[in-house]
């Protein structure tokens, strides 16, 4: 039985705009919020980061979880009551901060303090990070540059090897995986005070190359039917395209997304959030590519009226040659 994505399509377009209004919406919260559309960590707007764990091998030091009232008690008394404080782990007992940028001696008596107030720290588990301003300023911007770059790539490559509208309709579906991918991690950096950092612009790359990469495999298989049937209709083409392209797409975006889940769920505390960014942004281009490229493509080659047209000056001449 075969499948029609443009019967359904409506339905498709529907779900699509539905989240990403509340993307959207949830990235106007946290710039409204954070003063971003997401929540930035230390890679983007500079400062210290400290994890530290209490040490549960001296007697009674870890028999309540960490009092987040008297952490920020101590950052108050030590001037830095903008930091952020989150506890880690499932029994609470470990301490990370963001802070403005400190130098070791305010360090060291930031540790003091808190100590003194929470409980001794395992020295063999402390982690300090520190950016400066200027650095977090260029990754974001290096980063930015690298999204607008790969956006014109691939138009222009598009351009090239199929049609304009092709490239045009691929930037739409792109831009569906990004910004929604972004507003789910809105939603994280909302609910559960997840900081977006230089990694989640790499898994941003990543899933705009995996999701072009799908919607040209079905692109080409409906090029390559209408060069061989140029009079059938394009909805006929797409719907034959995307179940020709079907179980492809689905046994390549499944074998790919098992290793991110196992990383997901197994590995550490750097990586699971690349791997969800992943999981989430491949999830969402092998259904962009199905339901929204190729989808959009058909509706507008019938709302202009170029649906005789698809085939490209450099394909009207290879089959002029074939017929020769």
């Amino acid at each position: 039985m075969k499948f029609s994505v443009i019967k359904q399509r409506a339905i498709w377009w529907s779900i699509s705009a539905l989240a990403i209004a509340i993307s959207i919406a949830a990235m106007v919260i946290s710039y409204n919020t954070f003063h971003a559309p997401l929540r930035p960590g230390l890679d983007f707007i500079g400062g210290t980061r400290i994890q530290i764990e209490r040490d549960c091998k001296i007697e009674n030091n870890c028999d309540t979880p960490i009092d987040i009232a008297q952490v920020r008690a101590v950052l108050e008394e030590q001037g830095l009551e903008n930091s952020t404080i989150q506890l880690l782990g499932e029994n609470k007992q470990t301490l990370s901060l963001r802070t403005p940028q400190l130098d070791v001696e305010q360090r060291s008596k930031l540790q003091a303090a808190l100590e003194e107030k929470i409980g001794k720290f395992d020295p063999e588990t402390i982690q300090i990070d520190t950016v400066g301003p200027t650095v977090g300023q260029e990754l974001f911007a290096s980063g930015l540059i690298a999204l607008i770059v790969s956006f014109f790539g691939i138009i222009v490559y598009l351009s090239i090897r199929f049609q304009f509208d092709y490239a045009l309709f691929a930037i739409v579906a792109l831009l569906h995986d990004v910004v929604i991918t972004a507003g789910i991690f809105a939603i994280l950096g909302l609910t559960i005070g997840l900081e977006i950092d230089s990694l989640f612009l790499v898994a941003l790359l990543t899933i705009i190359g995996f999701s072009v990469n799908d919607t040209v495999v079905i692109y080409d298989r409906i090029r390559e039917t209408i060069a061989n049937n140029p009079t059938k209709d394009i909805n006929q083409v797409v719907d034959e395209a995307v179940n020709q392209t079907l179980t492809r797409s689905i046994n390549t975006t499944v074998t790919t997304l098992l290793p991110l889940i196992a990383i997901f769920l197994f590995g550490g505390e750097t990586l699971k959030f690349f791997a969800l960014a992943l999981i989430i942004g491949f999830s969402l281009g092998a259904y962009s590519s199905i339901f929204i490229a190729s989808t959009l493509l058909a509706w507008w080659r019938n709302k202009t009226g170029t649906a005789e047209k698809i085939i490209s000056q450099k394909e009207g001449e290879q089959l002029t040659t074939d017929k020769q």
